[in-house]
């Protein structure tokens, strides 16, 4: 009988510790998949970020994630949008496996983590208030916003709820960019001229709608800190410089008409560096940051950040709007 009762205890013991190991006797790998939704299917991003996340055969694979259901969105008055939406929405469905839901808030009875990838950026605050509400993590793709009023809201909305979000273009975590900003030999970074495609969208000022990529990679390398700046325009190209607070200069070609290209040059203390065209530009690195932050809730980027982008592009309209003049970003920021 003893040794009935010790083989007895025994083997309560080993499962106890199973299933402290493993709650609810569940295999613990799988509890440690964050259930990812997606708002919007009408961005390339979308299959993109999906096929890295659900296919383990996929080479560049992200584990830790999954993209388990979708809700469509989409604008009937932008052509990128209401051209794709239901393309993307039957791919991720039939490739791979995602549930497409009628509603945000039915998504995030199914998810603990949001990607907001509308191509429009003008529902992105109405679509981000039932997710803050929830308290989901959510990554927001750009455009953040069509505005600053509104990229301040969903900045205010964020922090009264107590959930982080962050936003970021692709190129703020291209390998040429992040091996630039950190070369040693340039001794300092001095000032940077960054360029990128800058198609417009008559709903969005002008630089939000694609040009925020090139603006995104002259912050990676300058940081926060400018002051004002000013505008030259033509059909073809736009060239927005800002002089930081520290007297540094910062400027931003964007590219309509010639070879569409991505890049920067870097002036230091010490030496100058440049990107070596064509620079290449993937979605693995930005999503390997939106998974750690799902994971952890700790935003890479600072929200007064991307709030300064906004507000540089925004006085960028305004400089155009009056003839190149330079505009302070406070103004911008300061509207009530």
């Amino acid at each position: 009988m003893k040794i009935i009762a010790r083989s007895f205890f025994a083997a309560a013991f080993v499962l106890s510790i199973a299933l402290l190991l493993t709650p609810s006797g569940k295999n613990s790998a799988q509890e440690q998949i964050i259930k990812v939704g997606i708002i919007g299917t009408d961005t390339s991003h979308v299959p993109a970020f999906t096929k890295l996340l659900n296919d383990p055969k996929e080479p560049g694979h992200i584990p830790g994630a999954r993209v388990v259901a979708a809700f469509k969105g989409g604008s009937p008055d932008v052509e990128s949008s209401h051209t794709r939406v239901e393309r993307f929405a039957t791919e991720l469905h039939d490739k791979y496996g995602v549930e497409i839901v009628a509603s945000i808030e039915e998504l995030l009875s199914k998810v603990d983590a949001v990607l907001l990838e509308s191509v429009d950026g003008r529902p992105h605050l109405a679509q981000v208030r039932p997710v803050f509400k929830a308290k989901k993590r959510v990554f927001i793709d750009k455009p953040f916003a069509a505005s600053y009023a509104d990229a301040r809201e969903i900045v205010r909305l964020s922090r009264e709820s107590n959930t982080p979000f962050f936003s970021s273009s692709s190129l703020r975590y291209a390998n040429d960019v992040v091996a630039l900003k950190s070369k040693p030999e340039l001794g300092g970074i001095l000032g940077a001229l960054t360029f990128s495609p800058s198609p417009t969208e008559p709903h969005h000022p002008d630089l939000f709608w694609y040009g925020i990529h090139g603006v995104e990679t002259l912050y990676t390398l300058m940081g926060p800190g400018c002051e004002f700046v000013s505008r030259t325009n033509s059909a073809g190209a736009d060239v927005v410089t800002g002089k930081w607070k520290d007297g540094r200069l910062g400027t931003f070609r964007g590219i309509r008409e010639g070879k569409q290209d991505y890049g920067a040059v870097v002036f230091g203390a010490k030496a100058t560096a440049a990107t070596t065209p064509p620079m290449k530009v993937d979605y693995r690195n930005l999503l390997v940051e939106i998974i750690k932050f799902f994971q952890t809730g700790v935003a890479p980027i600072q929200p007064e950040e991307t709030l300064e982008m906004m507000a540089f592009m925004e006085a960028a309209d305004l400089s155009k709007a009056r003839g190149g003049v330079p505009v302070m970003l406070r103004e911008i920021s300061d509207r009530k």
